[in-house]
């Protein structure tokens, strides 16, 4: 019986972006299996929830028991759902998928059930100052044979720092990314307006709200953009909004992404079995890692519901490979977001993913395909960096969450 040696965290930052990956070494010698525990945000209290308490819980257990591991990891600490304990738990489950692959001599995809499709469709986000640098960018990408493109105008929810919003605050407001919601939804407005023009309709476009508005900003800003015809509006509500939902989808066609923040299934279980959104676009390792996804995807394949999976620049290339071989595995993927890797993480983790022609490639090798250089990881340490974009402030010094 093959049986948990050791586990324990690597942190890193080849691209000034923390990550947290967990590395499950085992009774055989040489074997090892890879997991995300990325919260960029958290990453000290994530590698702690790992070291303290997913280490003296597990190490000894079978590695093949994957299901038994993740729910006693899951109760362990009795009080759930939340994202440190979640992403401390996706580390130790997505590594013990990689050693179940590399076991058996397959490819994770194999073990899920086999390629349903060769490789994945993926989005890049494209930003600007101006519609006409936004489109200059997109044009960017679809040379490089990209055909879907998130659209933005400055950072999320508004055009703070880049774009031309005069925002008058009070006296002596508090310091923060300020924004105007009106002069946002206007400004993204003419955004799909001047893209659709110059460049018809071969493209398919996104967006990213990300929770900046209320639900009533929200609906509207979503009806104007009907014409222009987005793939999909991602994150228009906070996950304190979800009851909302039902009249959302009473006032619009536009297809609805939602779930970057989601923790807990009673977040996502009524969007989903009411049909109140087109895409789940879950944080994988937020949500307690590939265990839990792949029961995710088959809940949406029942209503109808595809595939999005969370994939910005804090989702470690291990994370990434985890998603893409999900991806492949299941019917009801949609769109896959990727951030696309810097050379140092190329160097710091060997077998990232190939992307050609807007397609990303799983490599053949058995578990995941992914390792990782922990000398060179130990060459970009992780250090506290000041969250501005989140620290989003409205016109009159408001803190929003996001």
């Amino acid at each position: 019986m093959v049986t948990i040696r050791n586990i324990k965290t690597i942190l890193t930052a080849p691209r000034g972006i923390d990550l947290v990956v967990v590395k499950v070494e085992t009774s055989e010698p040489g074997l090892y299996g890879l997991g995300c525990a990325t919260f960029t945000q958290r990453w000290a209290a994530v590698a702690t929830a790992v070291e303290e308490y997913m280490k003296p819980l597990l190490v000894g257990r079978c590695v093949n028991d994957i299901e038994d591991i993740w729910q006693t990891a899951m109760g362990s600490s009795y009080w759930r759902n939340g994202p440190v304990l979640n992403n401390a738990i996706s580390g130790v489950d997505e590594a013990l998928w990689d050693i179940k692959g590399k076991m058996a001599g397959m490819p994770v995809y194999d073990l899920l059930g086999g390629k349903c499709r060769e490789a994945v469709s993926v989005y890049r986000h494209t930003d600007g100052a101006t519609p006409e640098e936004v489109e200059e960018n997109v044009r960017r990408y679809m040379e490089d044979g990209y055909r879907y493109l998130r659209c933005q105008m400055g950072t999320y929810g508004g055009q703070m720092g880049k774009g031309k919003q005069r925002v008058i605050s009070p006296e002596n407001s508090k310091p923060g990314a300020y924004y105007d919601p009106n002069q946002y939804c206007a400004g993204v407005v003419n955004l799909f307006s001047h893209l659709r023009d110059k460049l018809g309709y071969e493209v398919e476009l996104l967006h990213d709200i990300h929770e900046r508005l209320t639900p009533a900003q929200a609906i509207g800003l979503a009806k104007k953009l009907e014409p222009y015809q987005l793939f999909f509006l991602e994150d228009a509500l906070s996950p304190e909004q979800m009851g909302w939902f039902s009249h959302f989808r009473n006032q619009t066609a536009v297809p609805l992404a939602m779930g970057e923040l989601f923790n807990n299934p009673i977040e996502w279980n009524e969007l989903i079995s009411k049909r109140l959104i087109d895409y789940i676009r879950v944080h994988v390792s937020q949500i307690g890692g590939l265990t839990p996804a792949r029961k995710l995807a088959a809940l949406c394949e029942n209503f109808g519901v595809r595939t999005a999976w969370h994939g910005p620049g804090d989702l470690s290339p291990v994370g990434v490979v985890a998603q893409l071989h999900l991806d492949l595995a299941i019917p009801n993927f949609g769109i896959q977001e990727f951030s696309g890797f810097s050379p140092e993480e190329e160097e710091v983790f060997p077998g990232c993913p190939q992307v050609r022609n807007g397609y990303l490639y799983a490599n053949d090798k058995p578990g995941f395909g992914i390792d990782i250089d922990e000398k060179k990881a130990a060459m970009y340490p992780c250090s506290y960096r000041e969250p501005g974009w989140l620290l989003a402030r409205t016109t009159d010094g408001t803190a929003v969450r996001p």
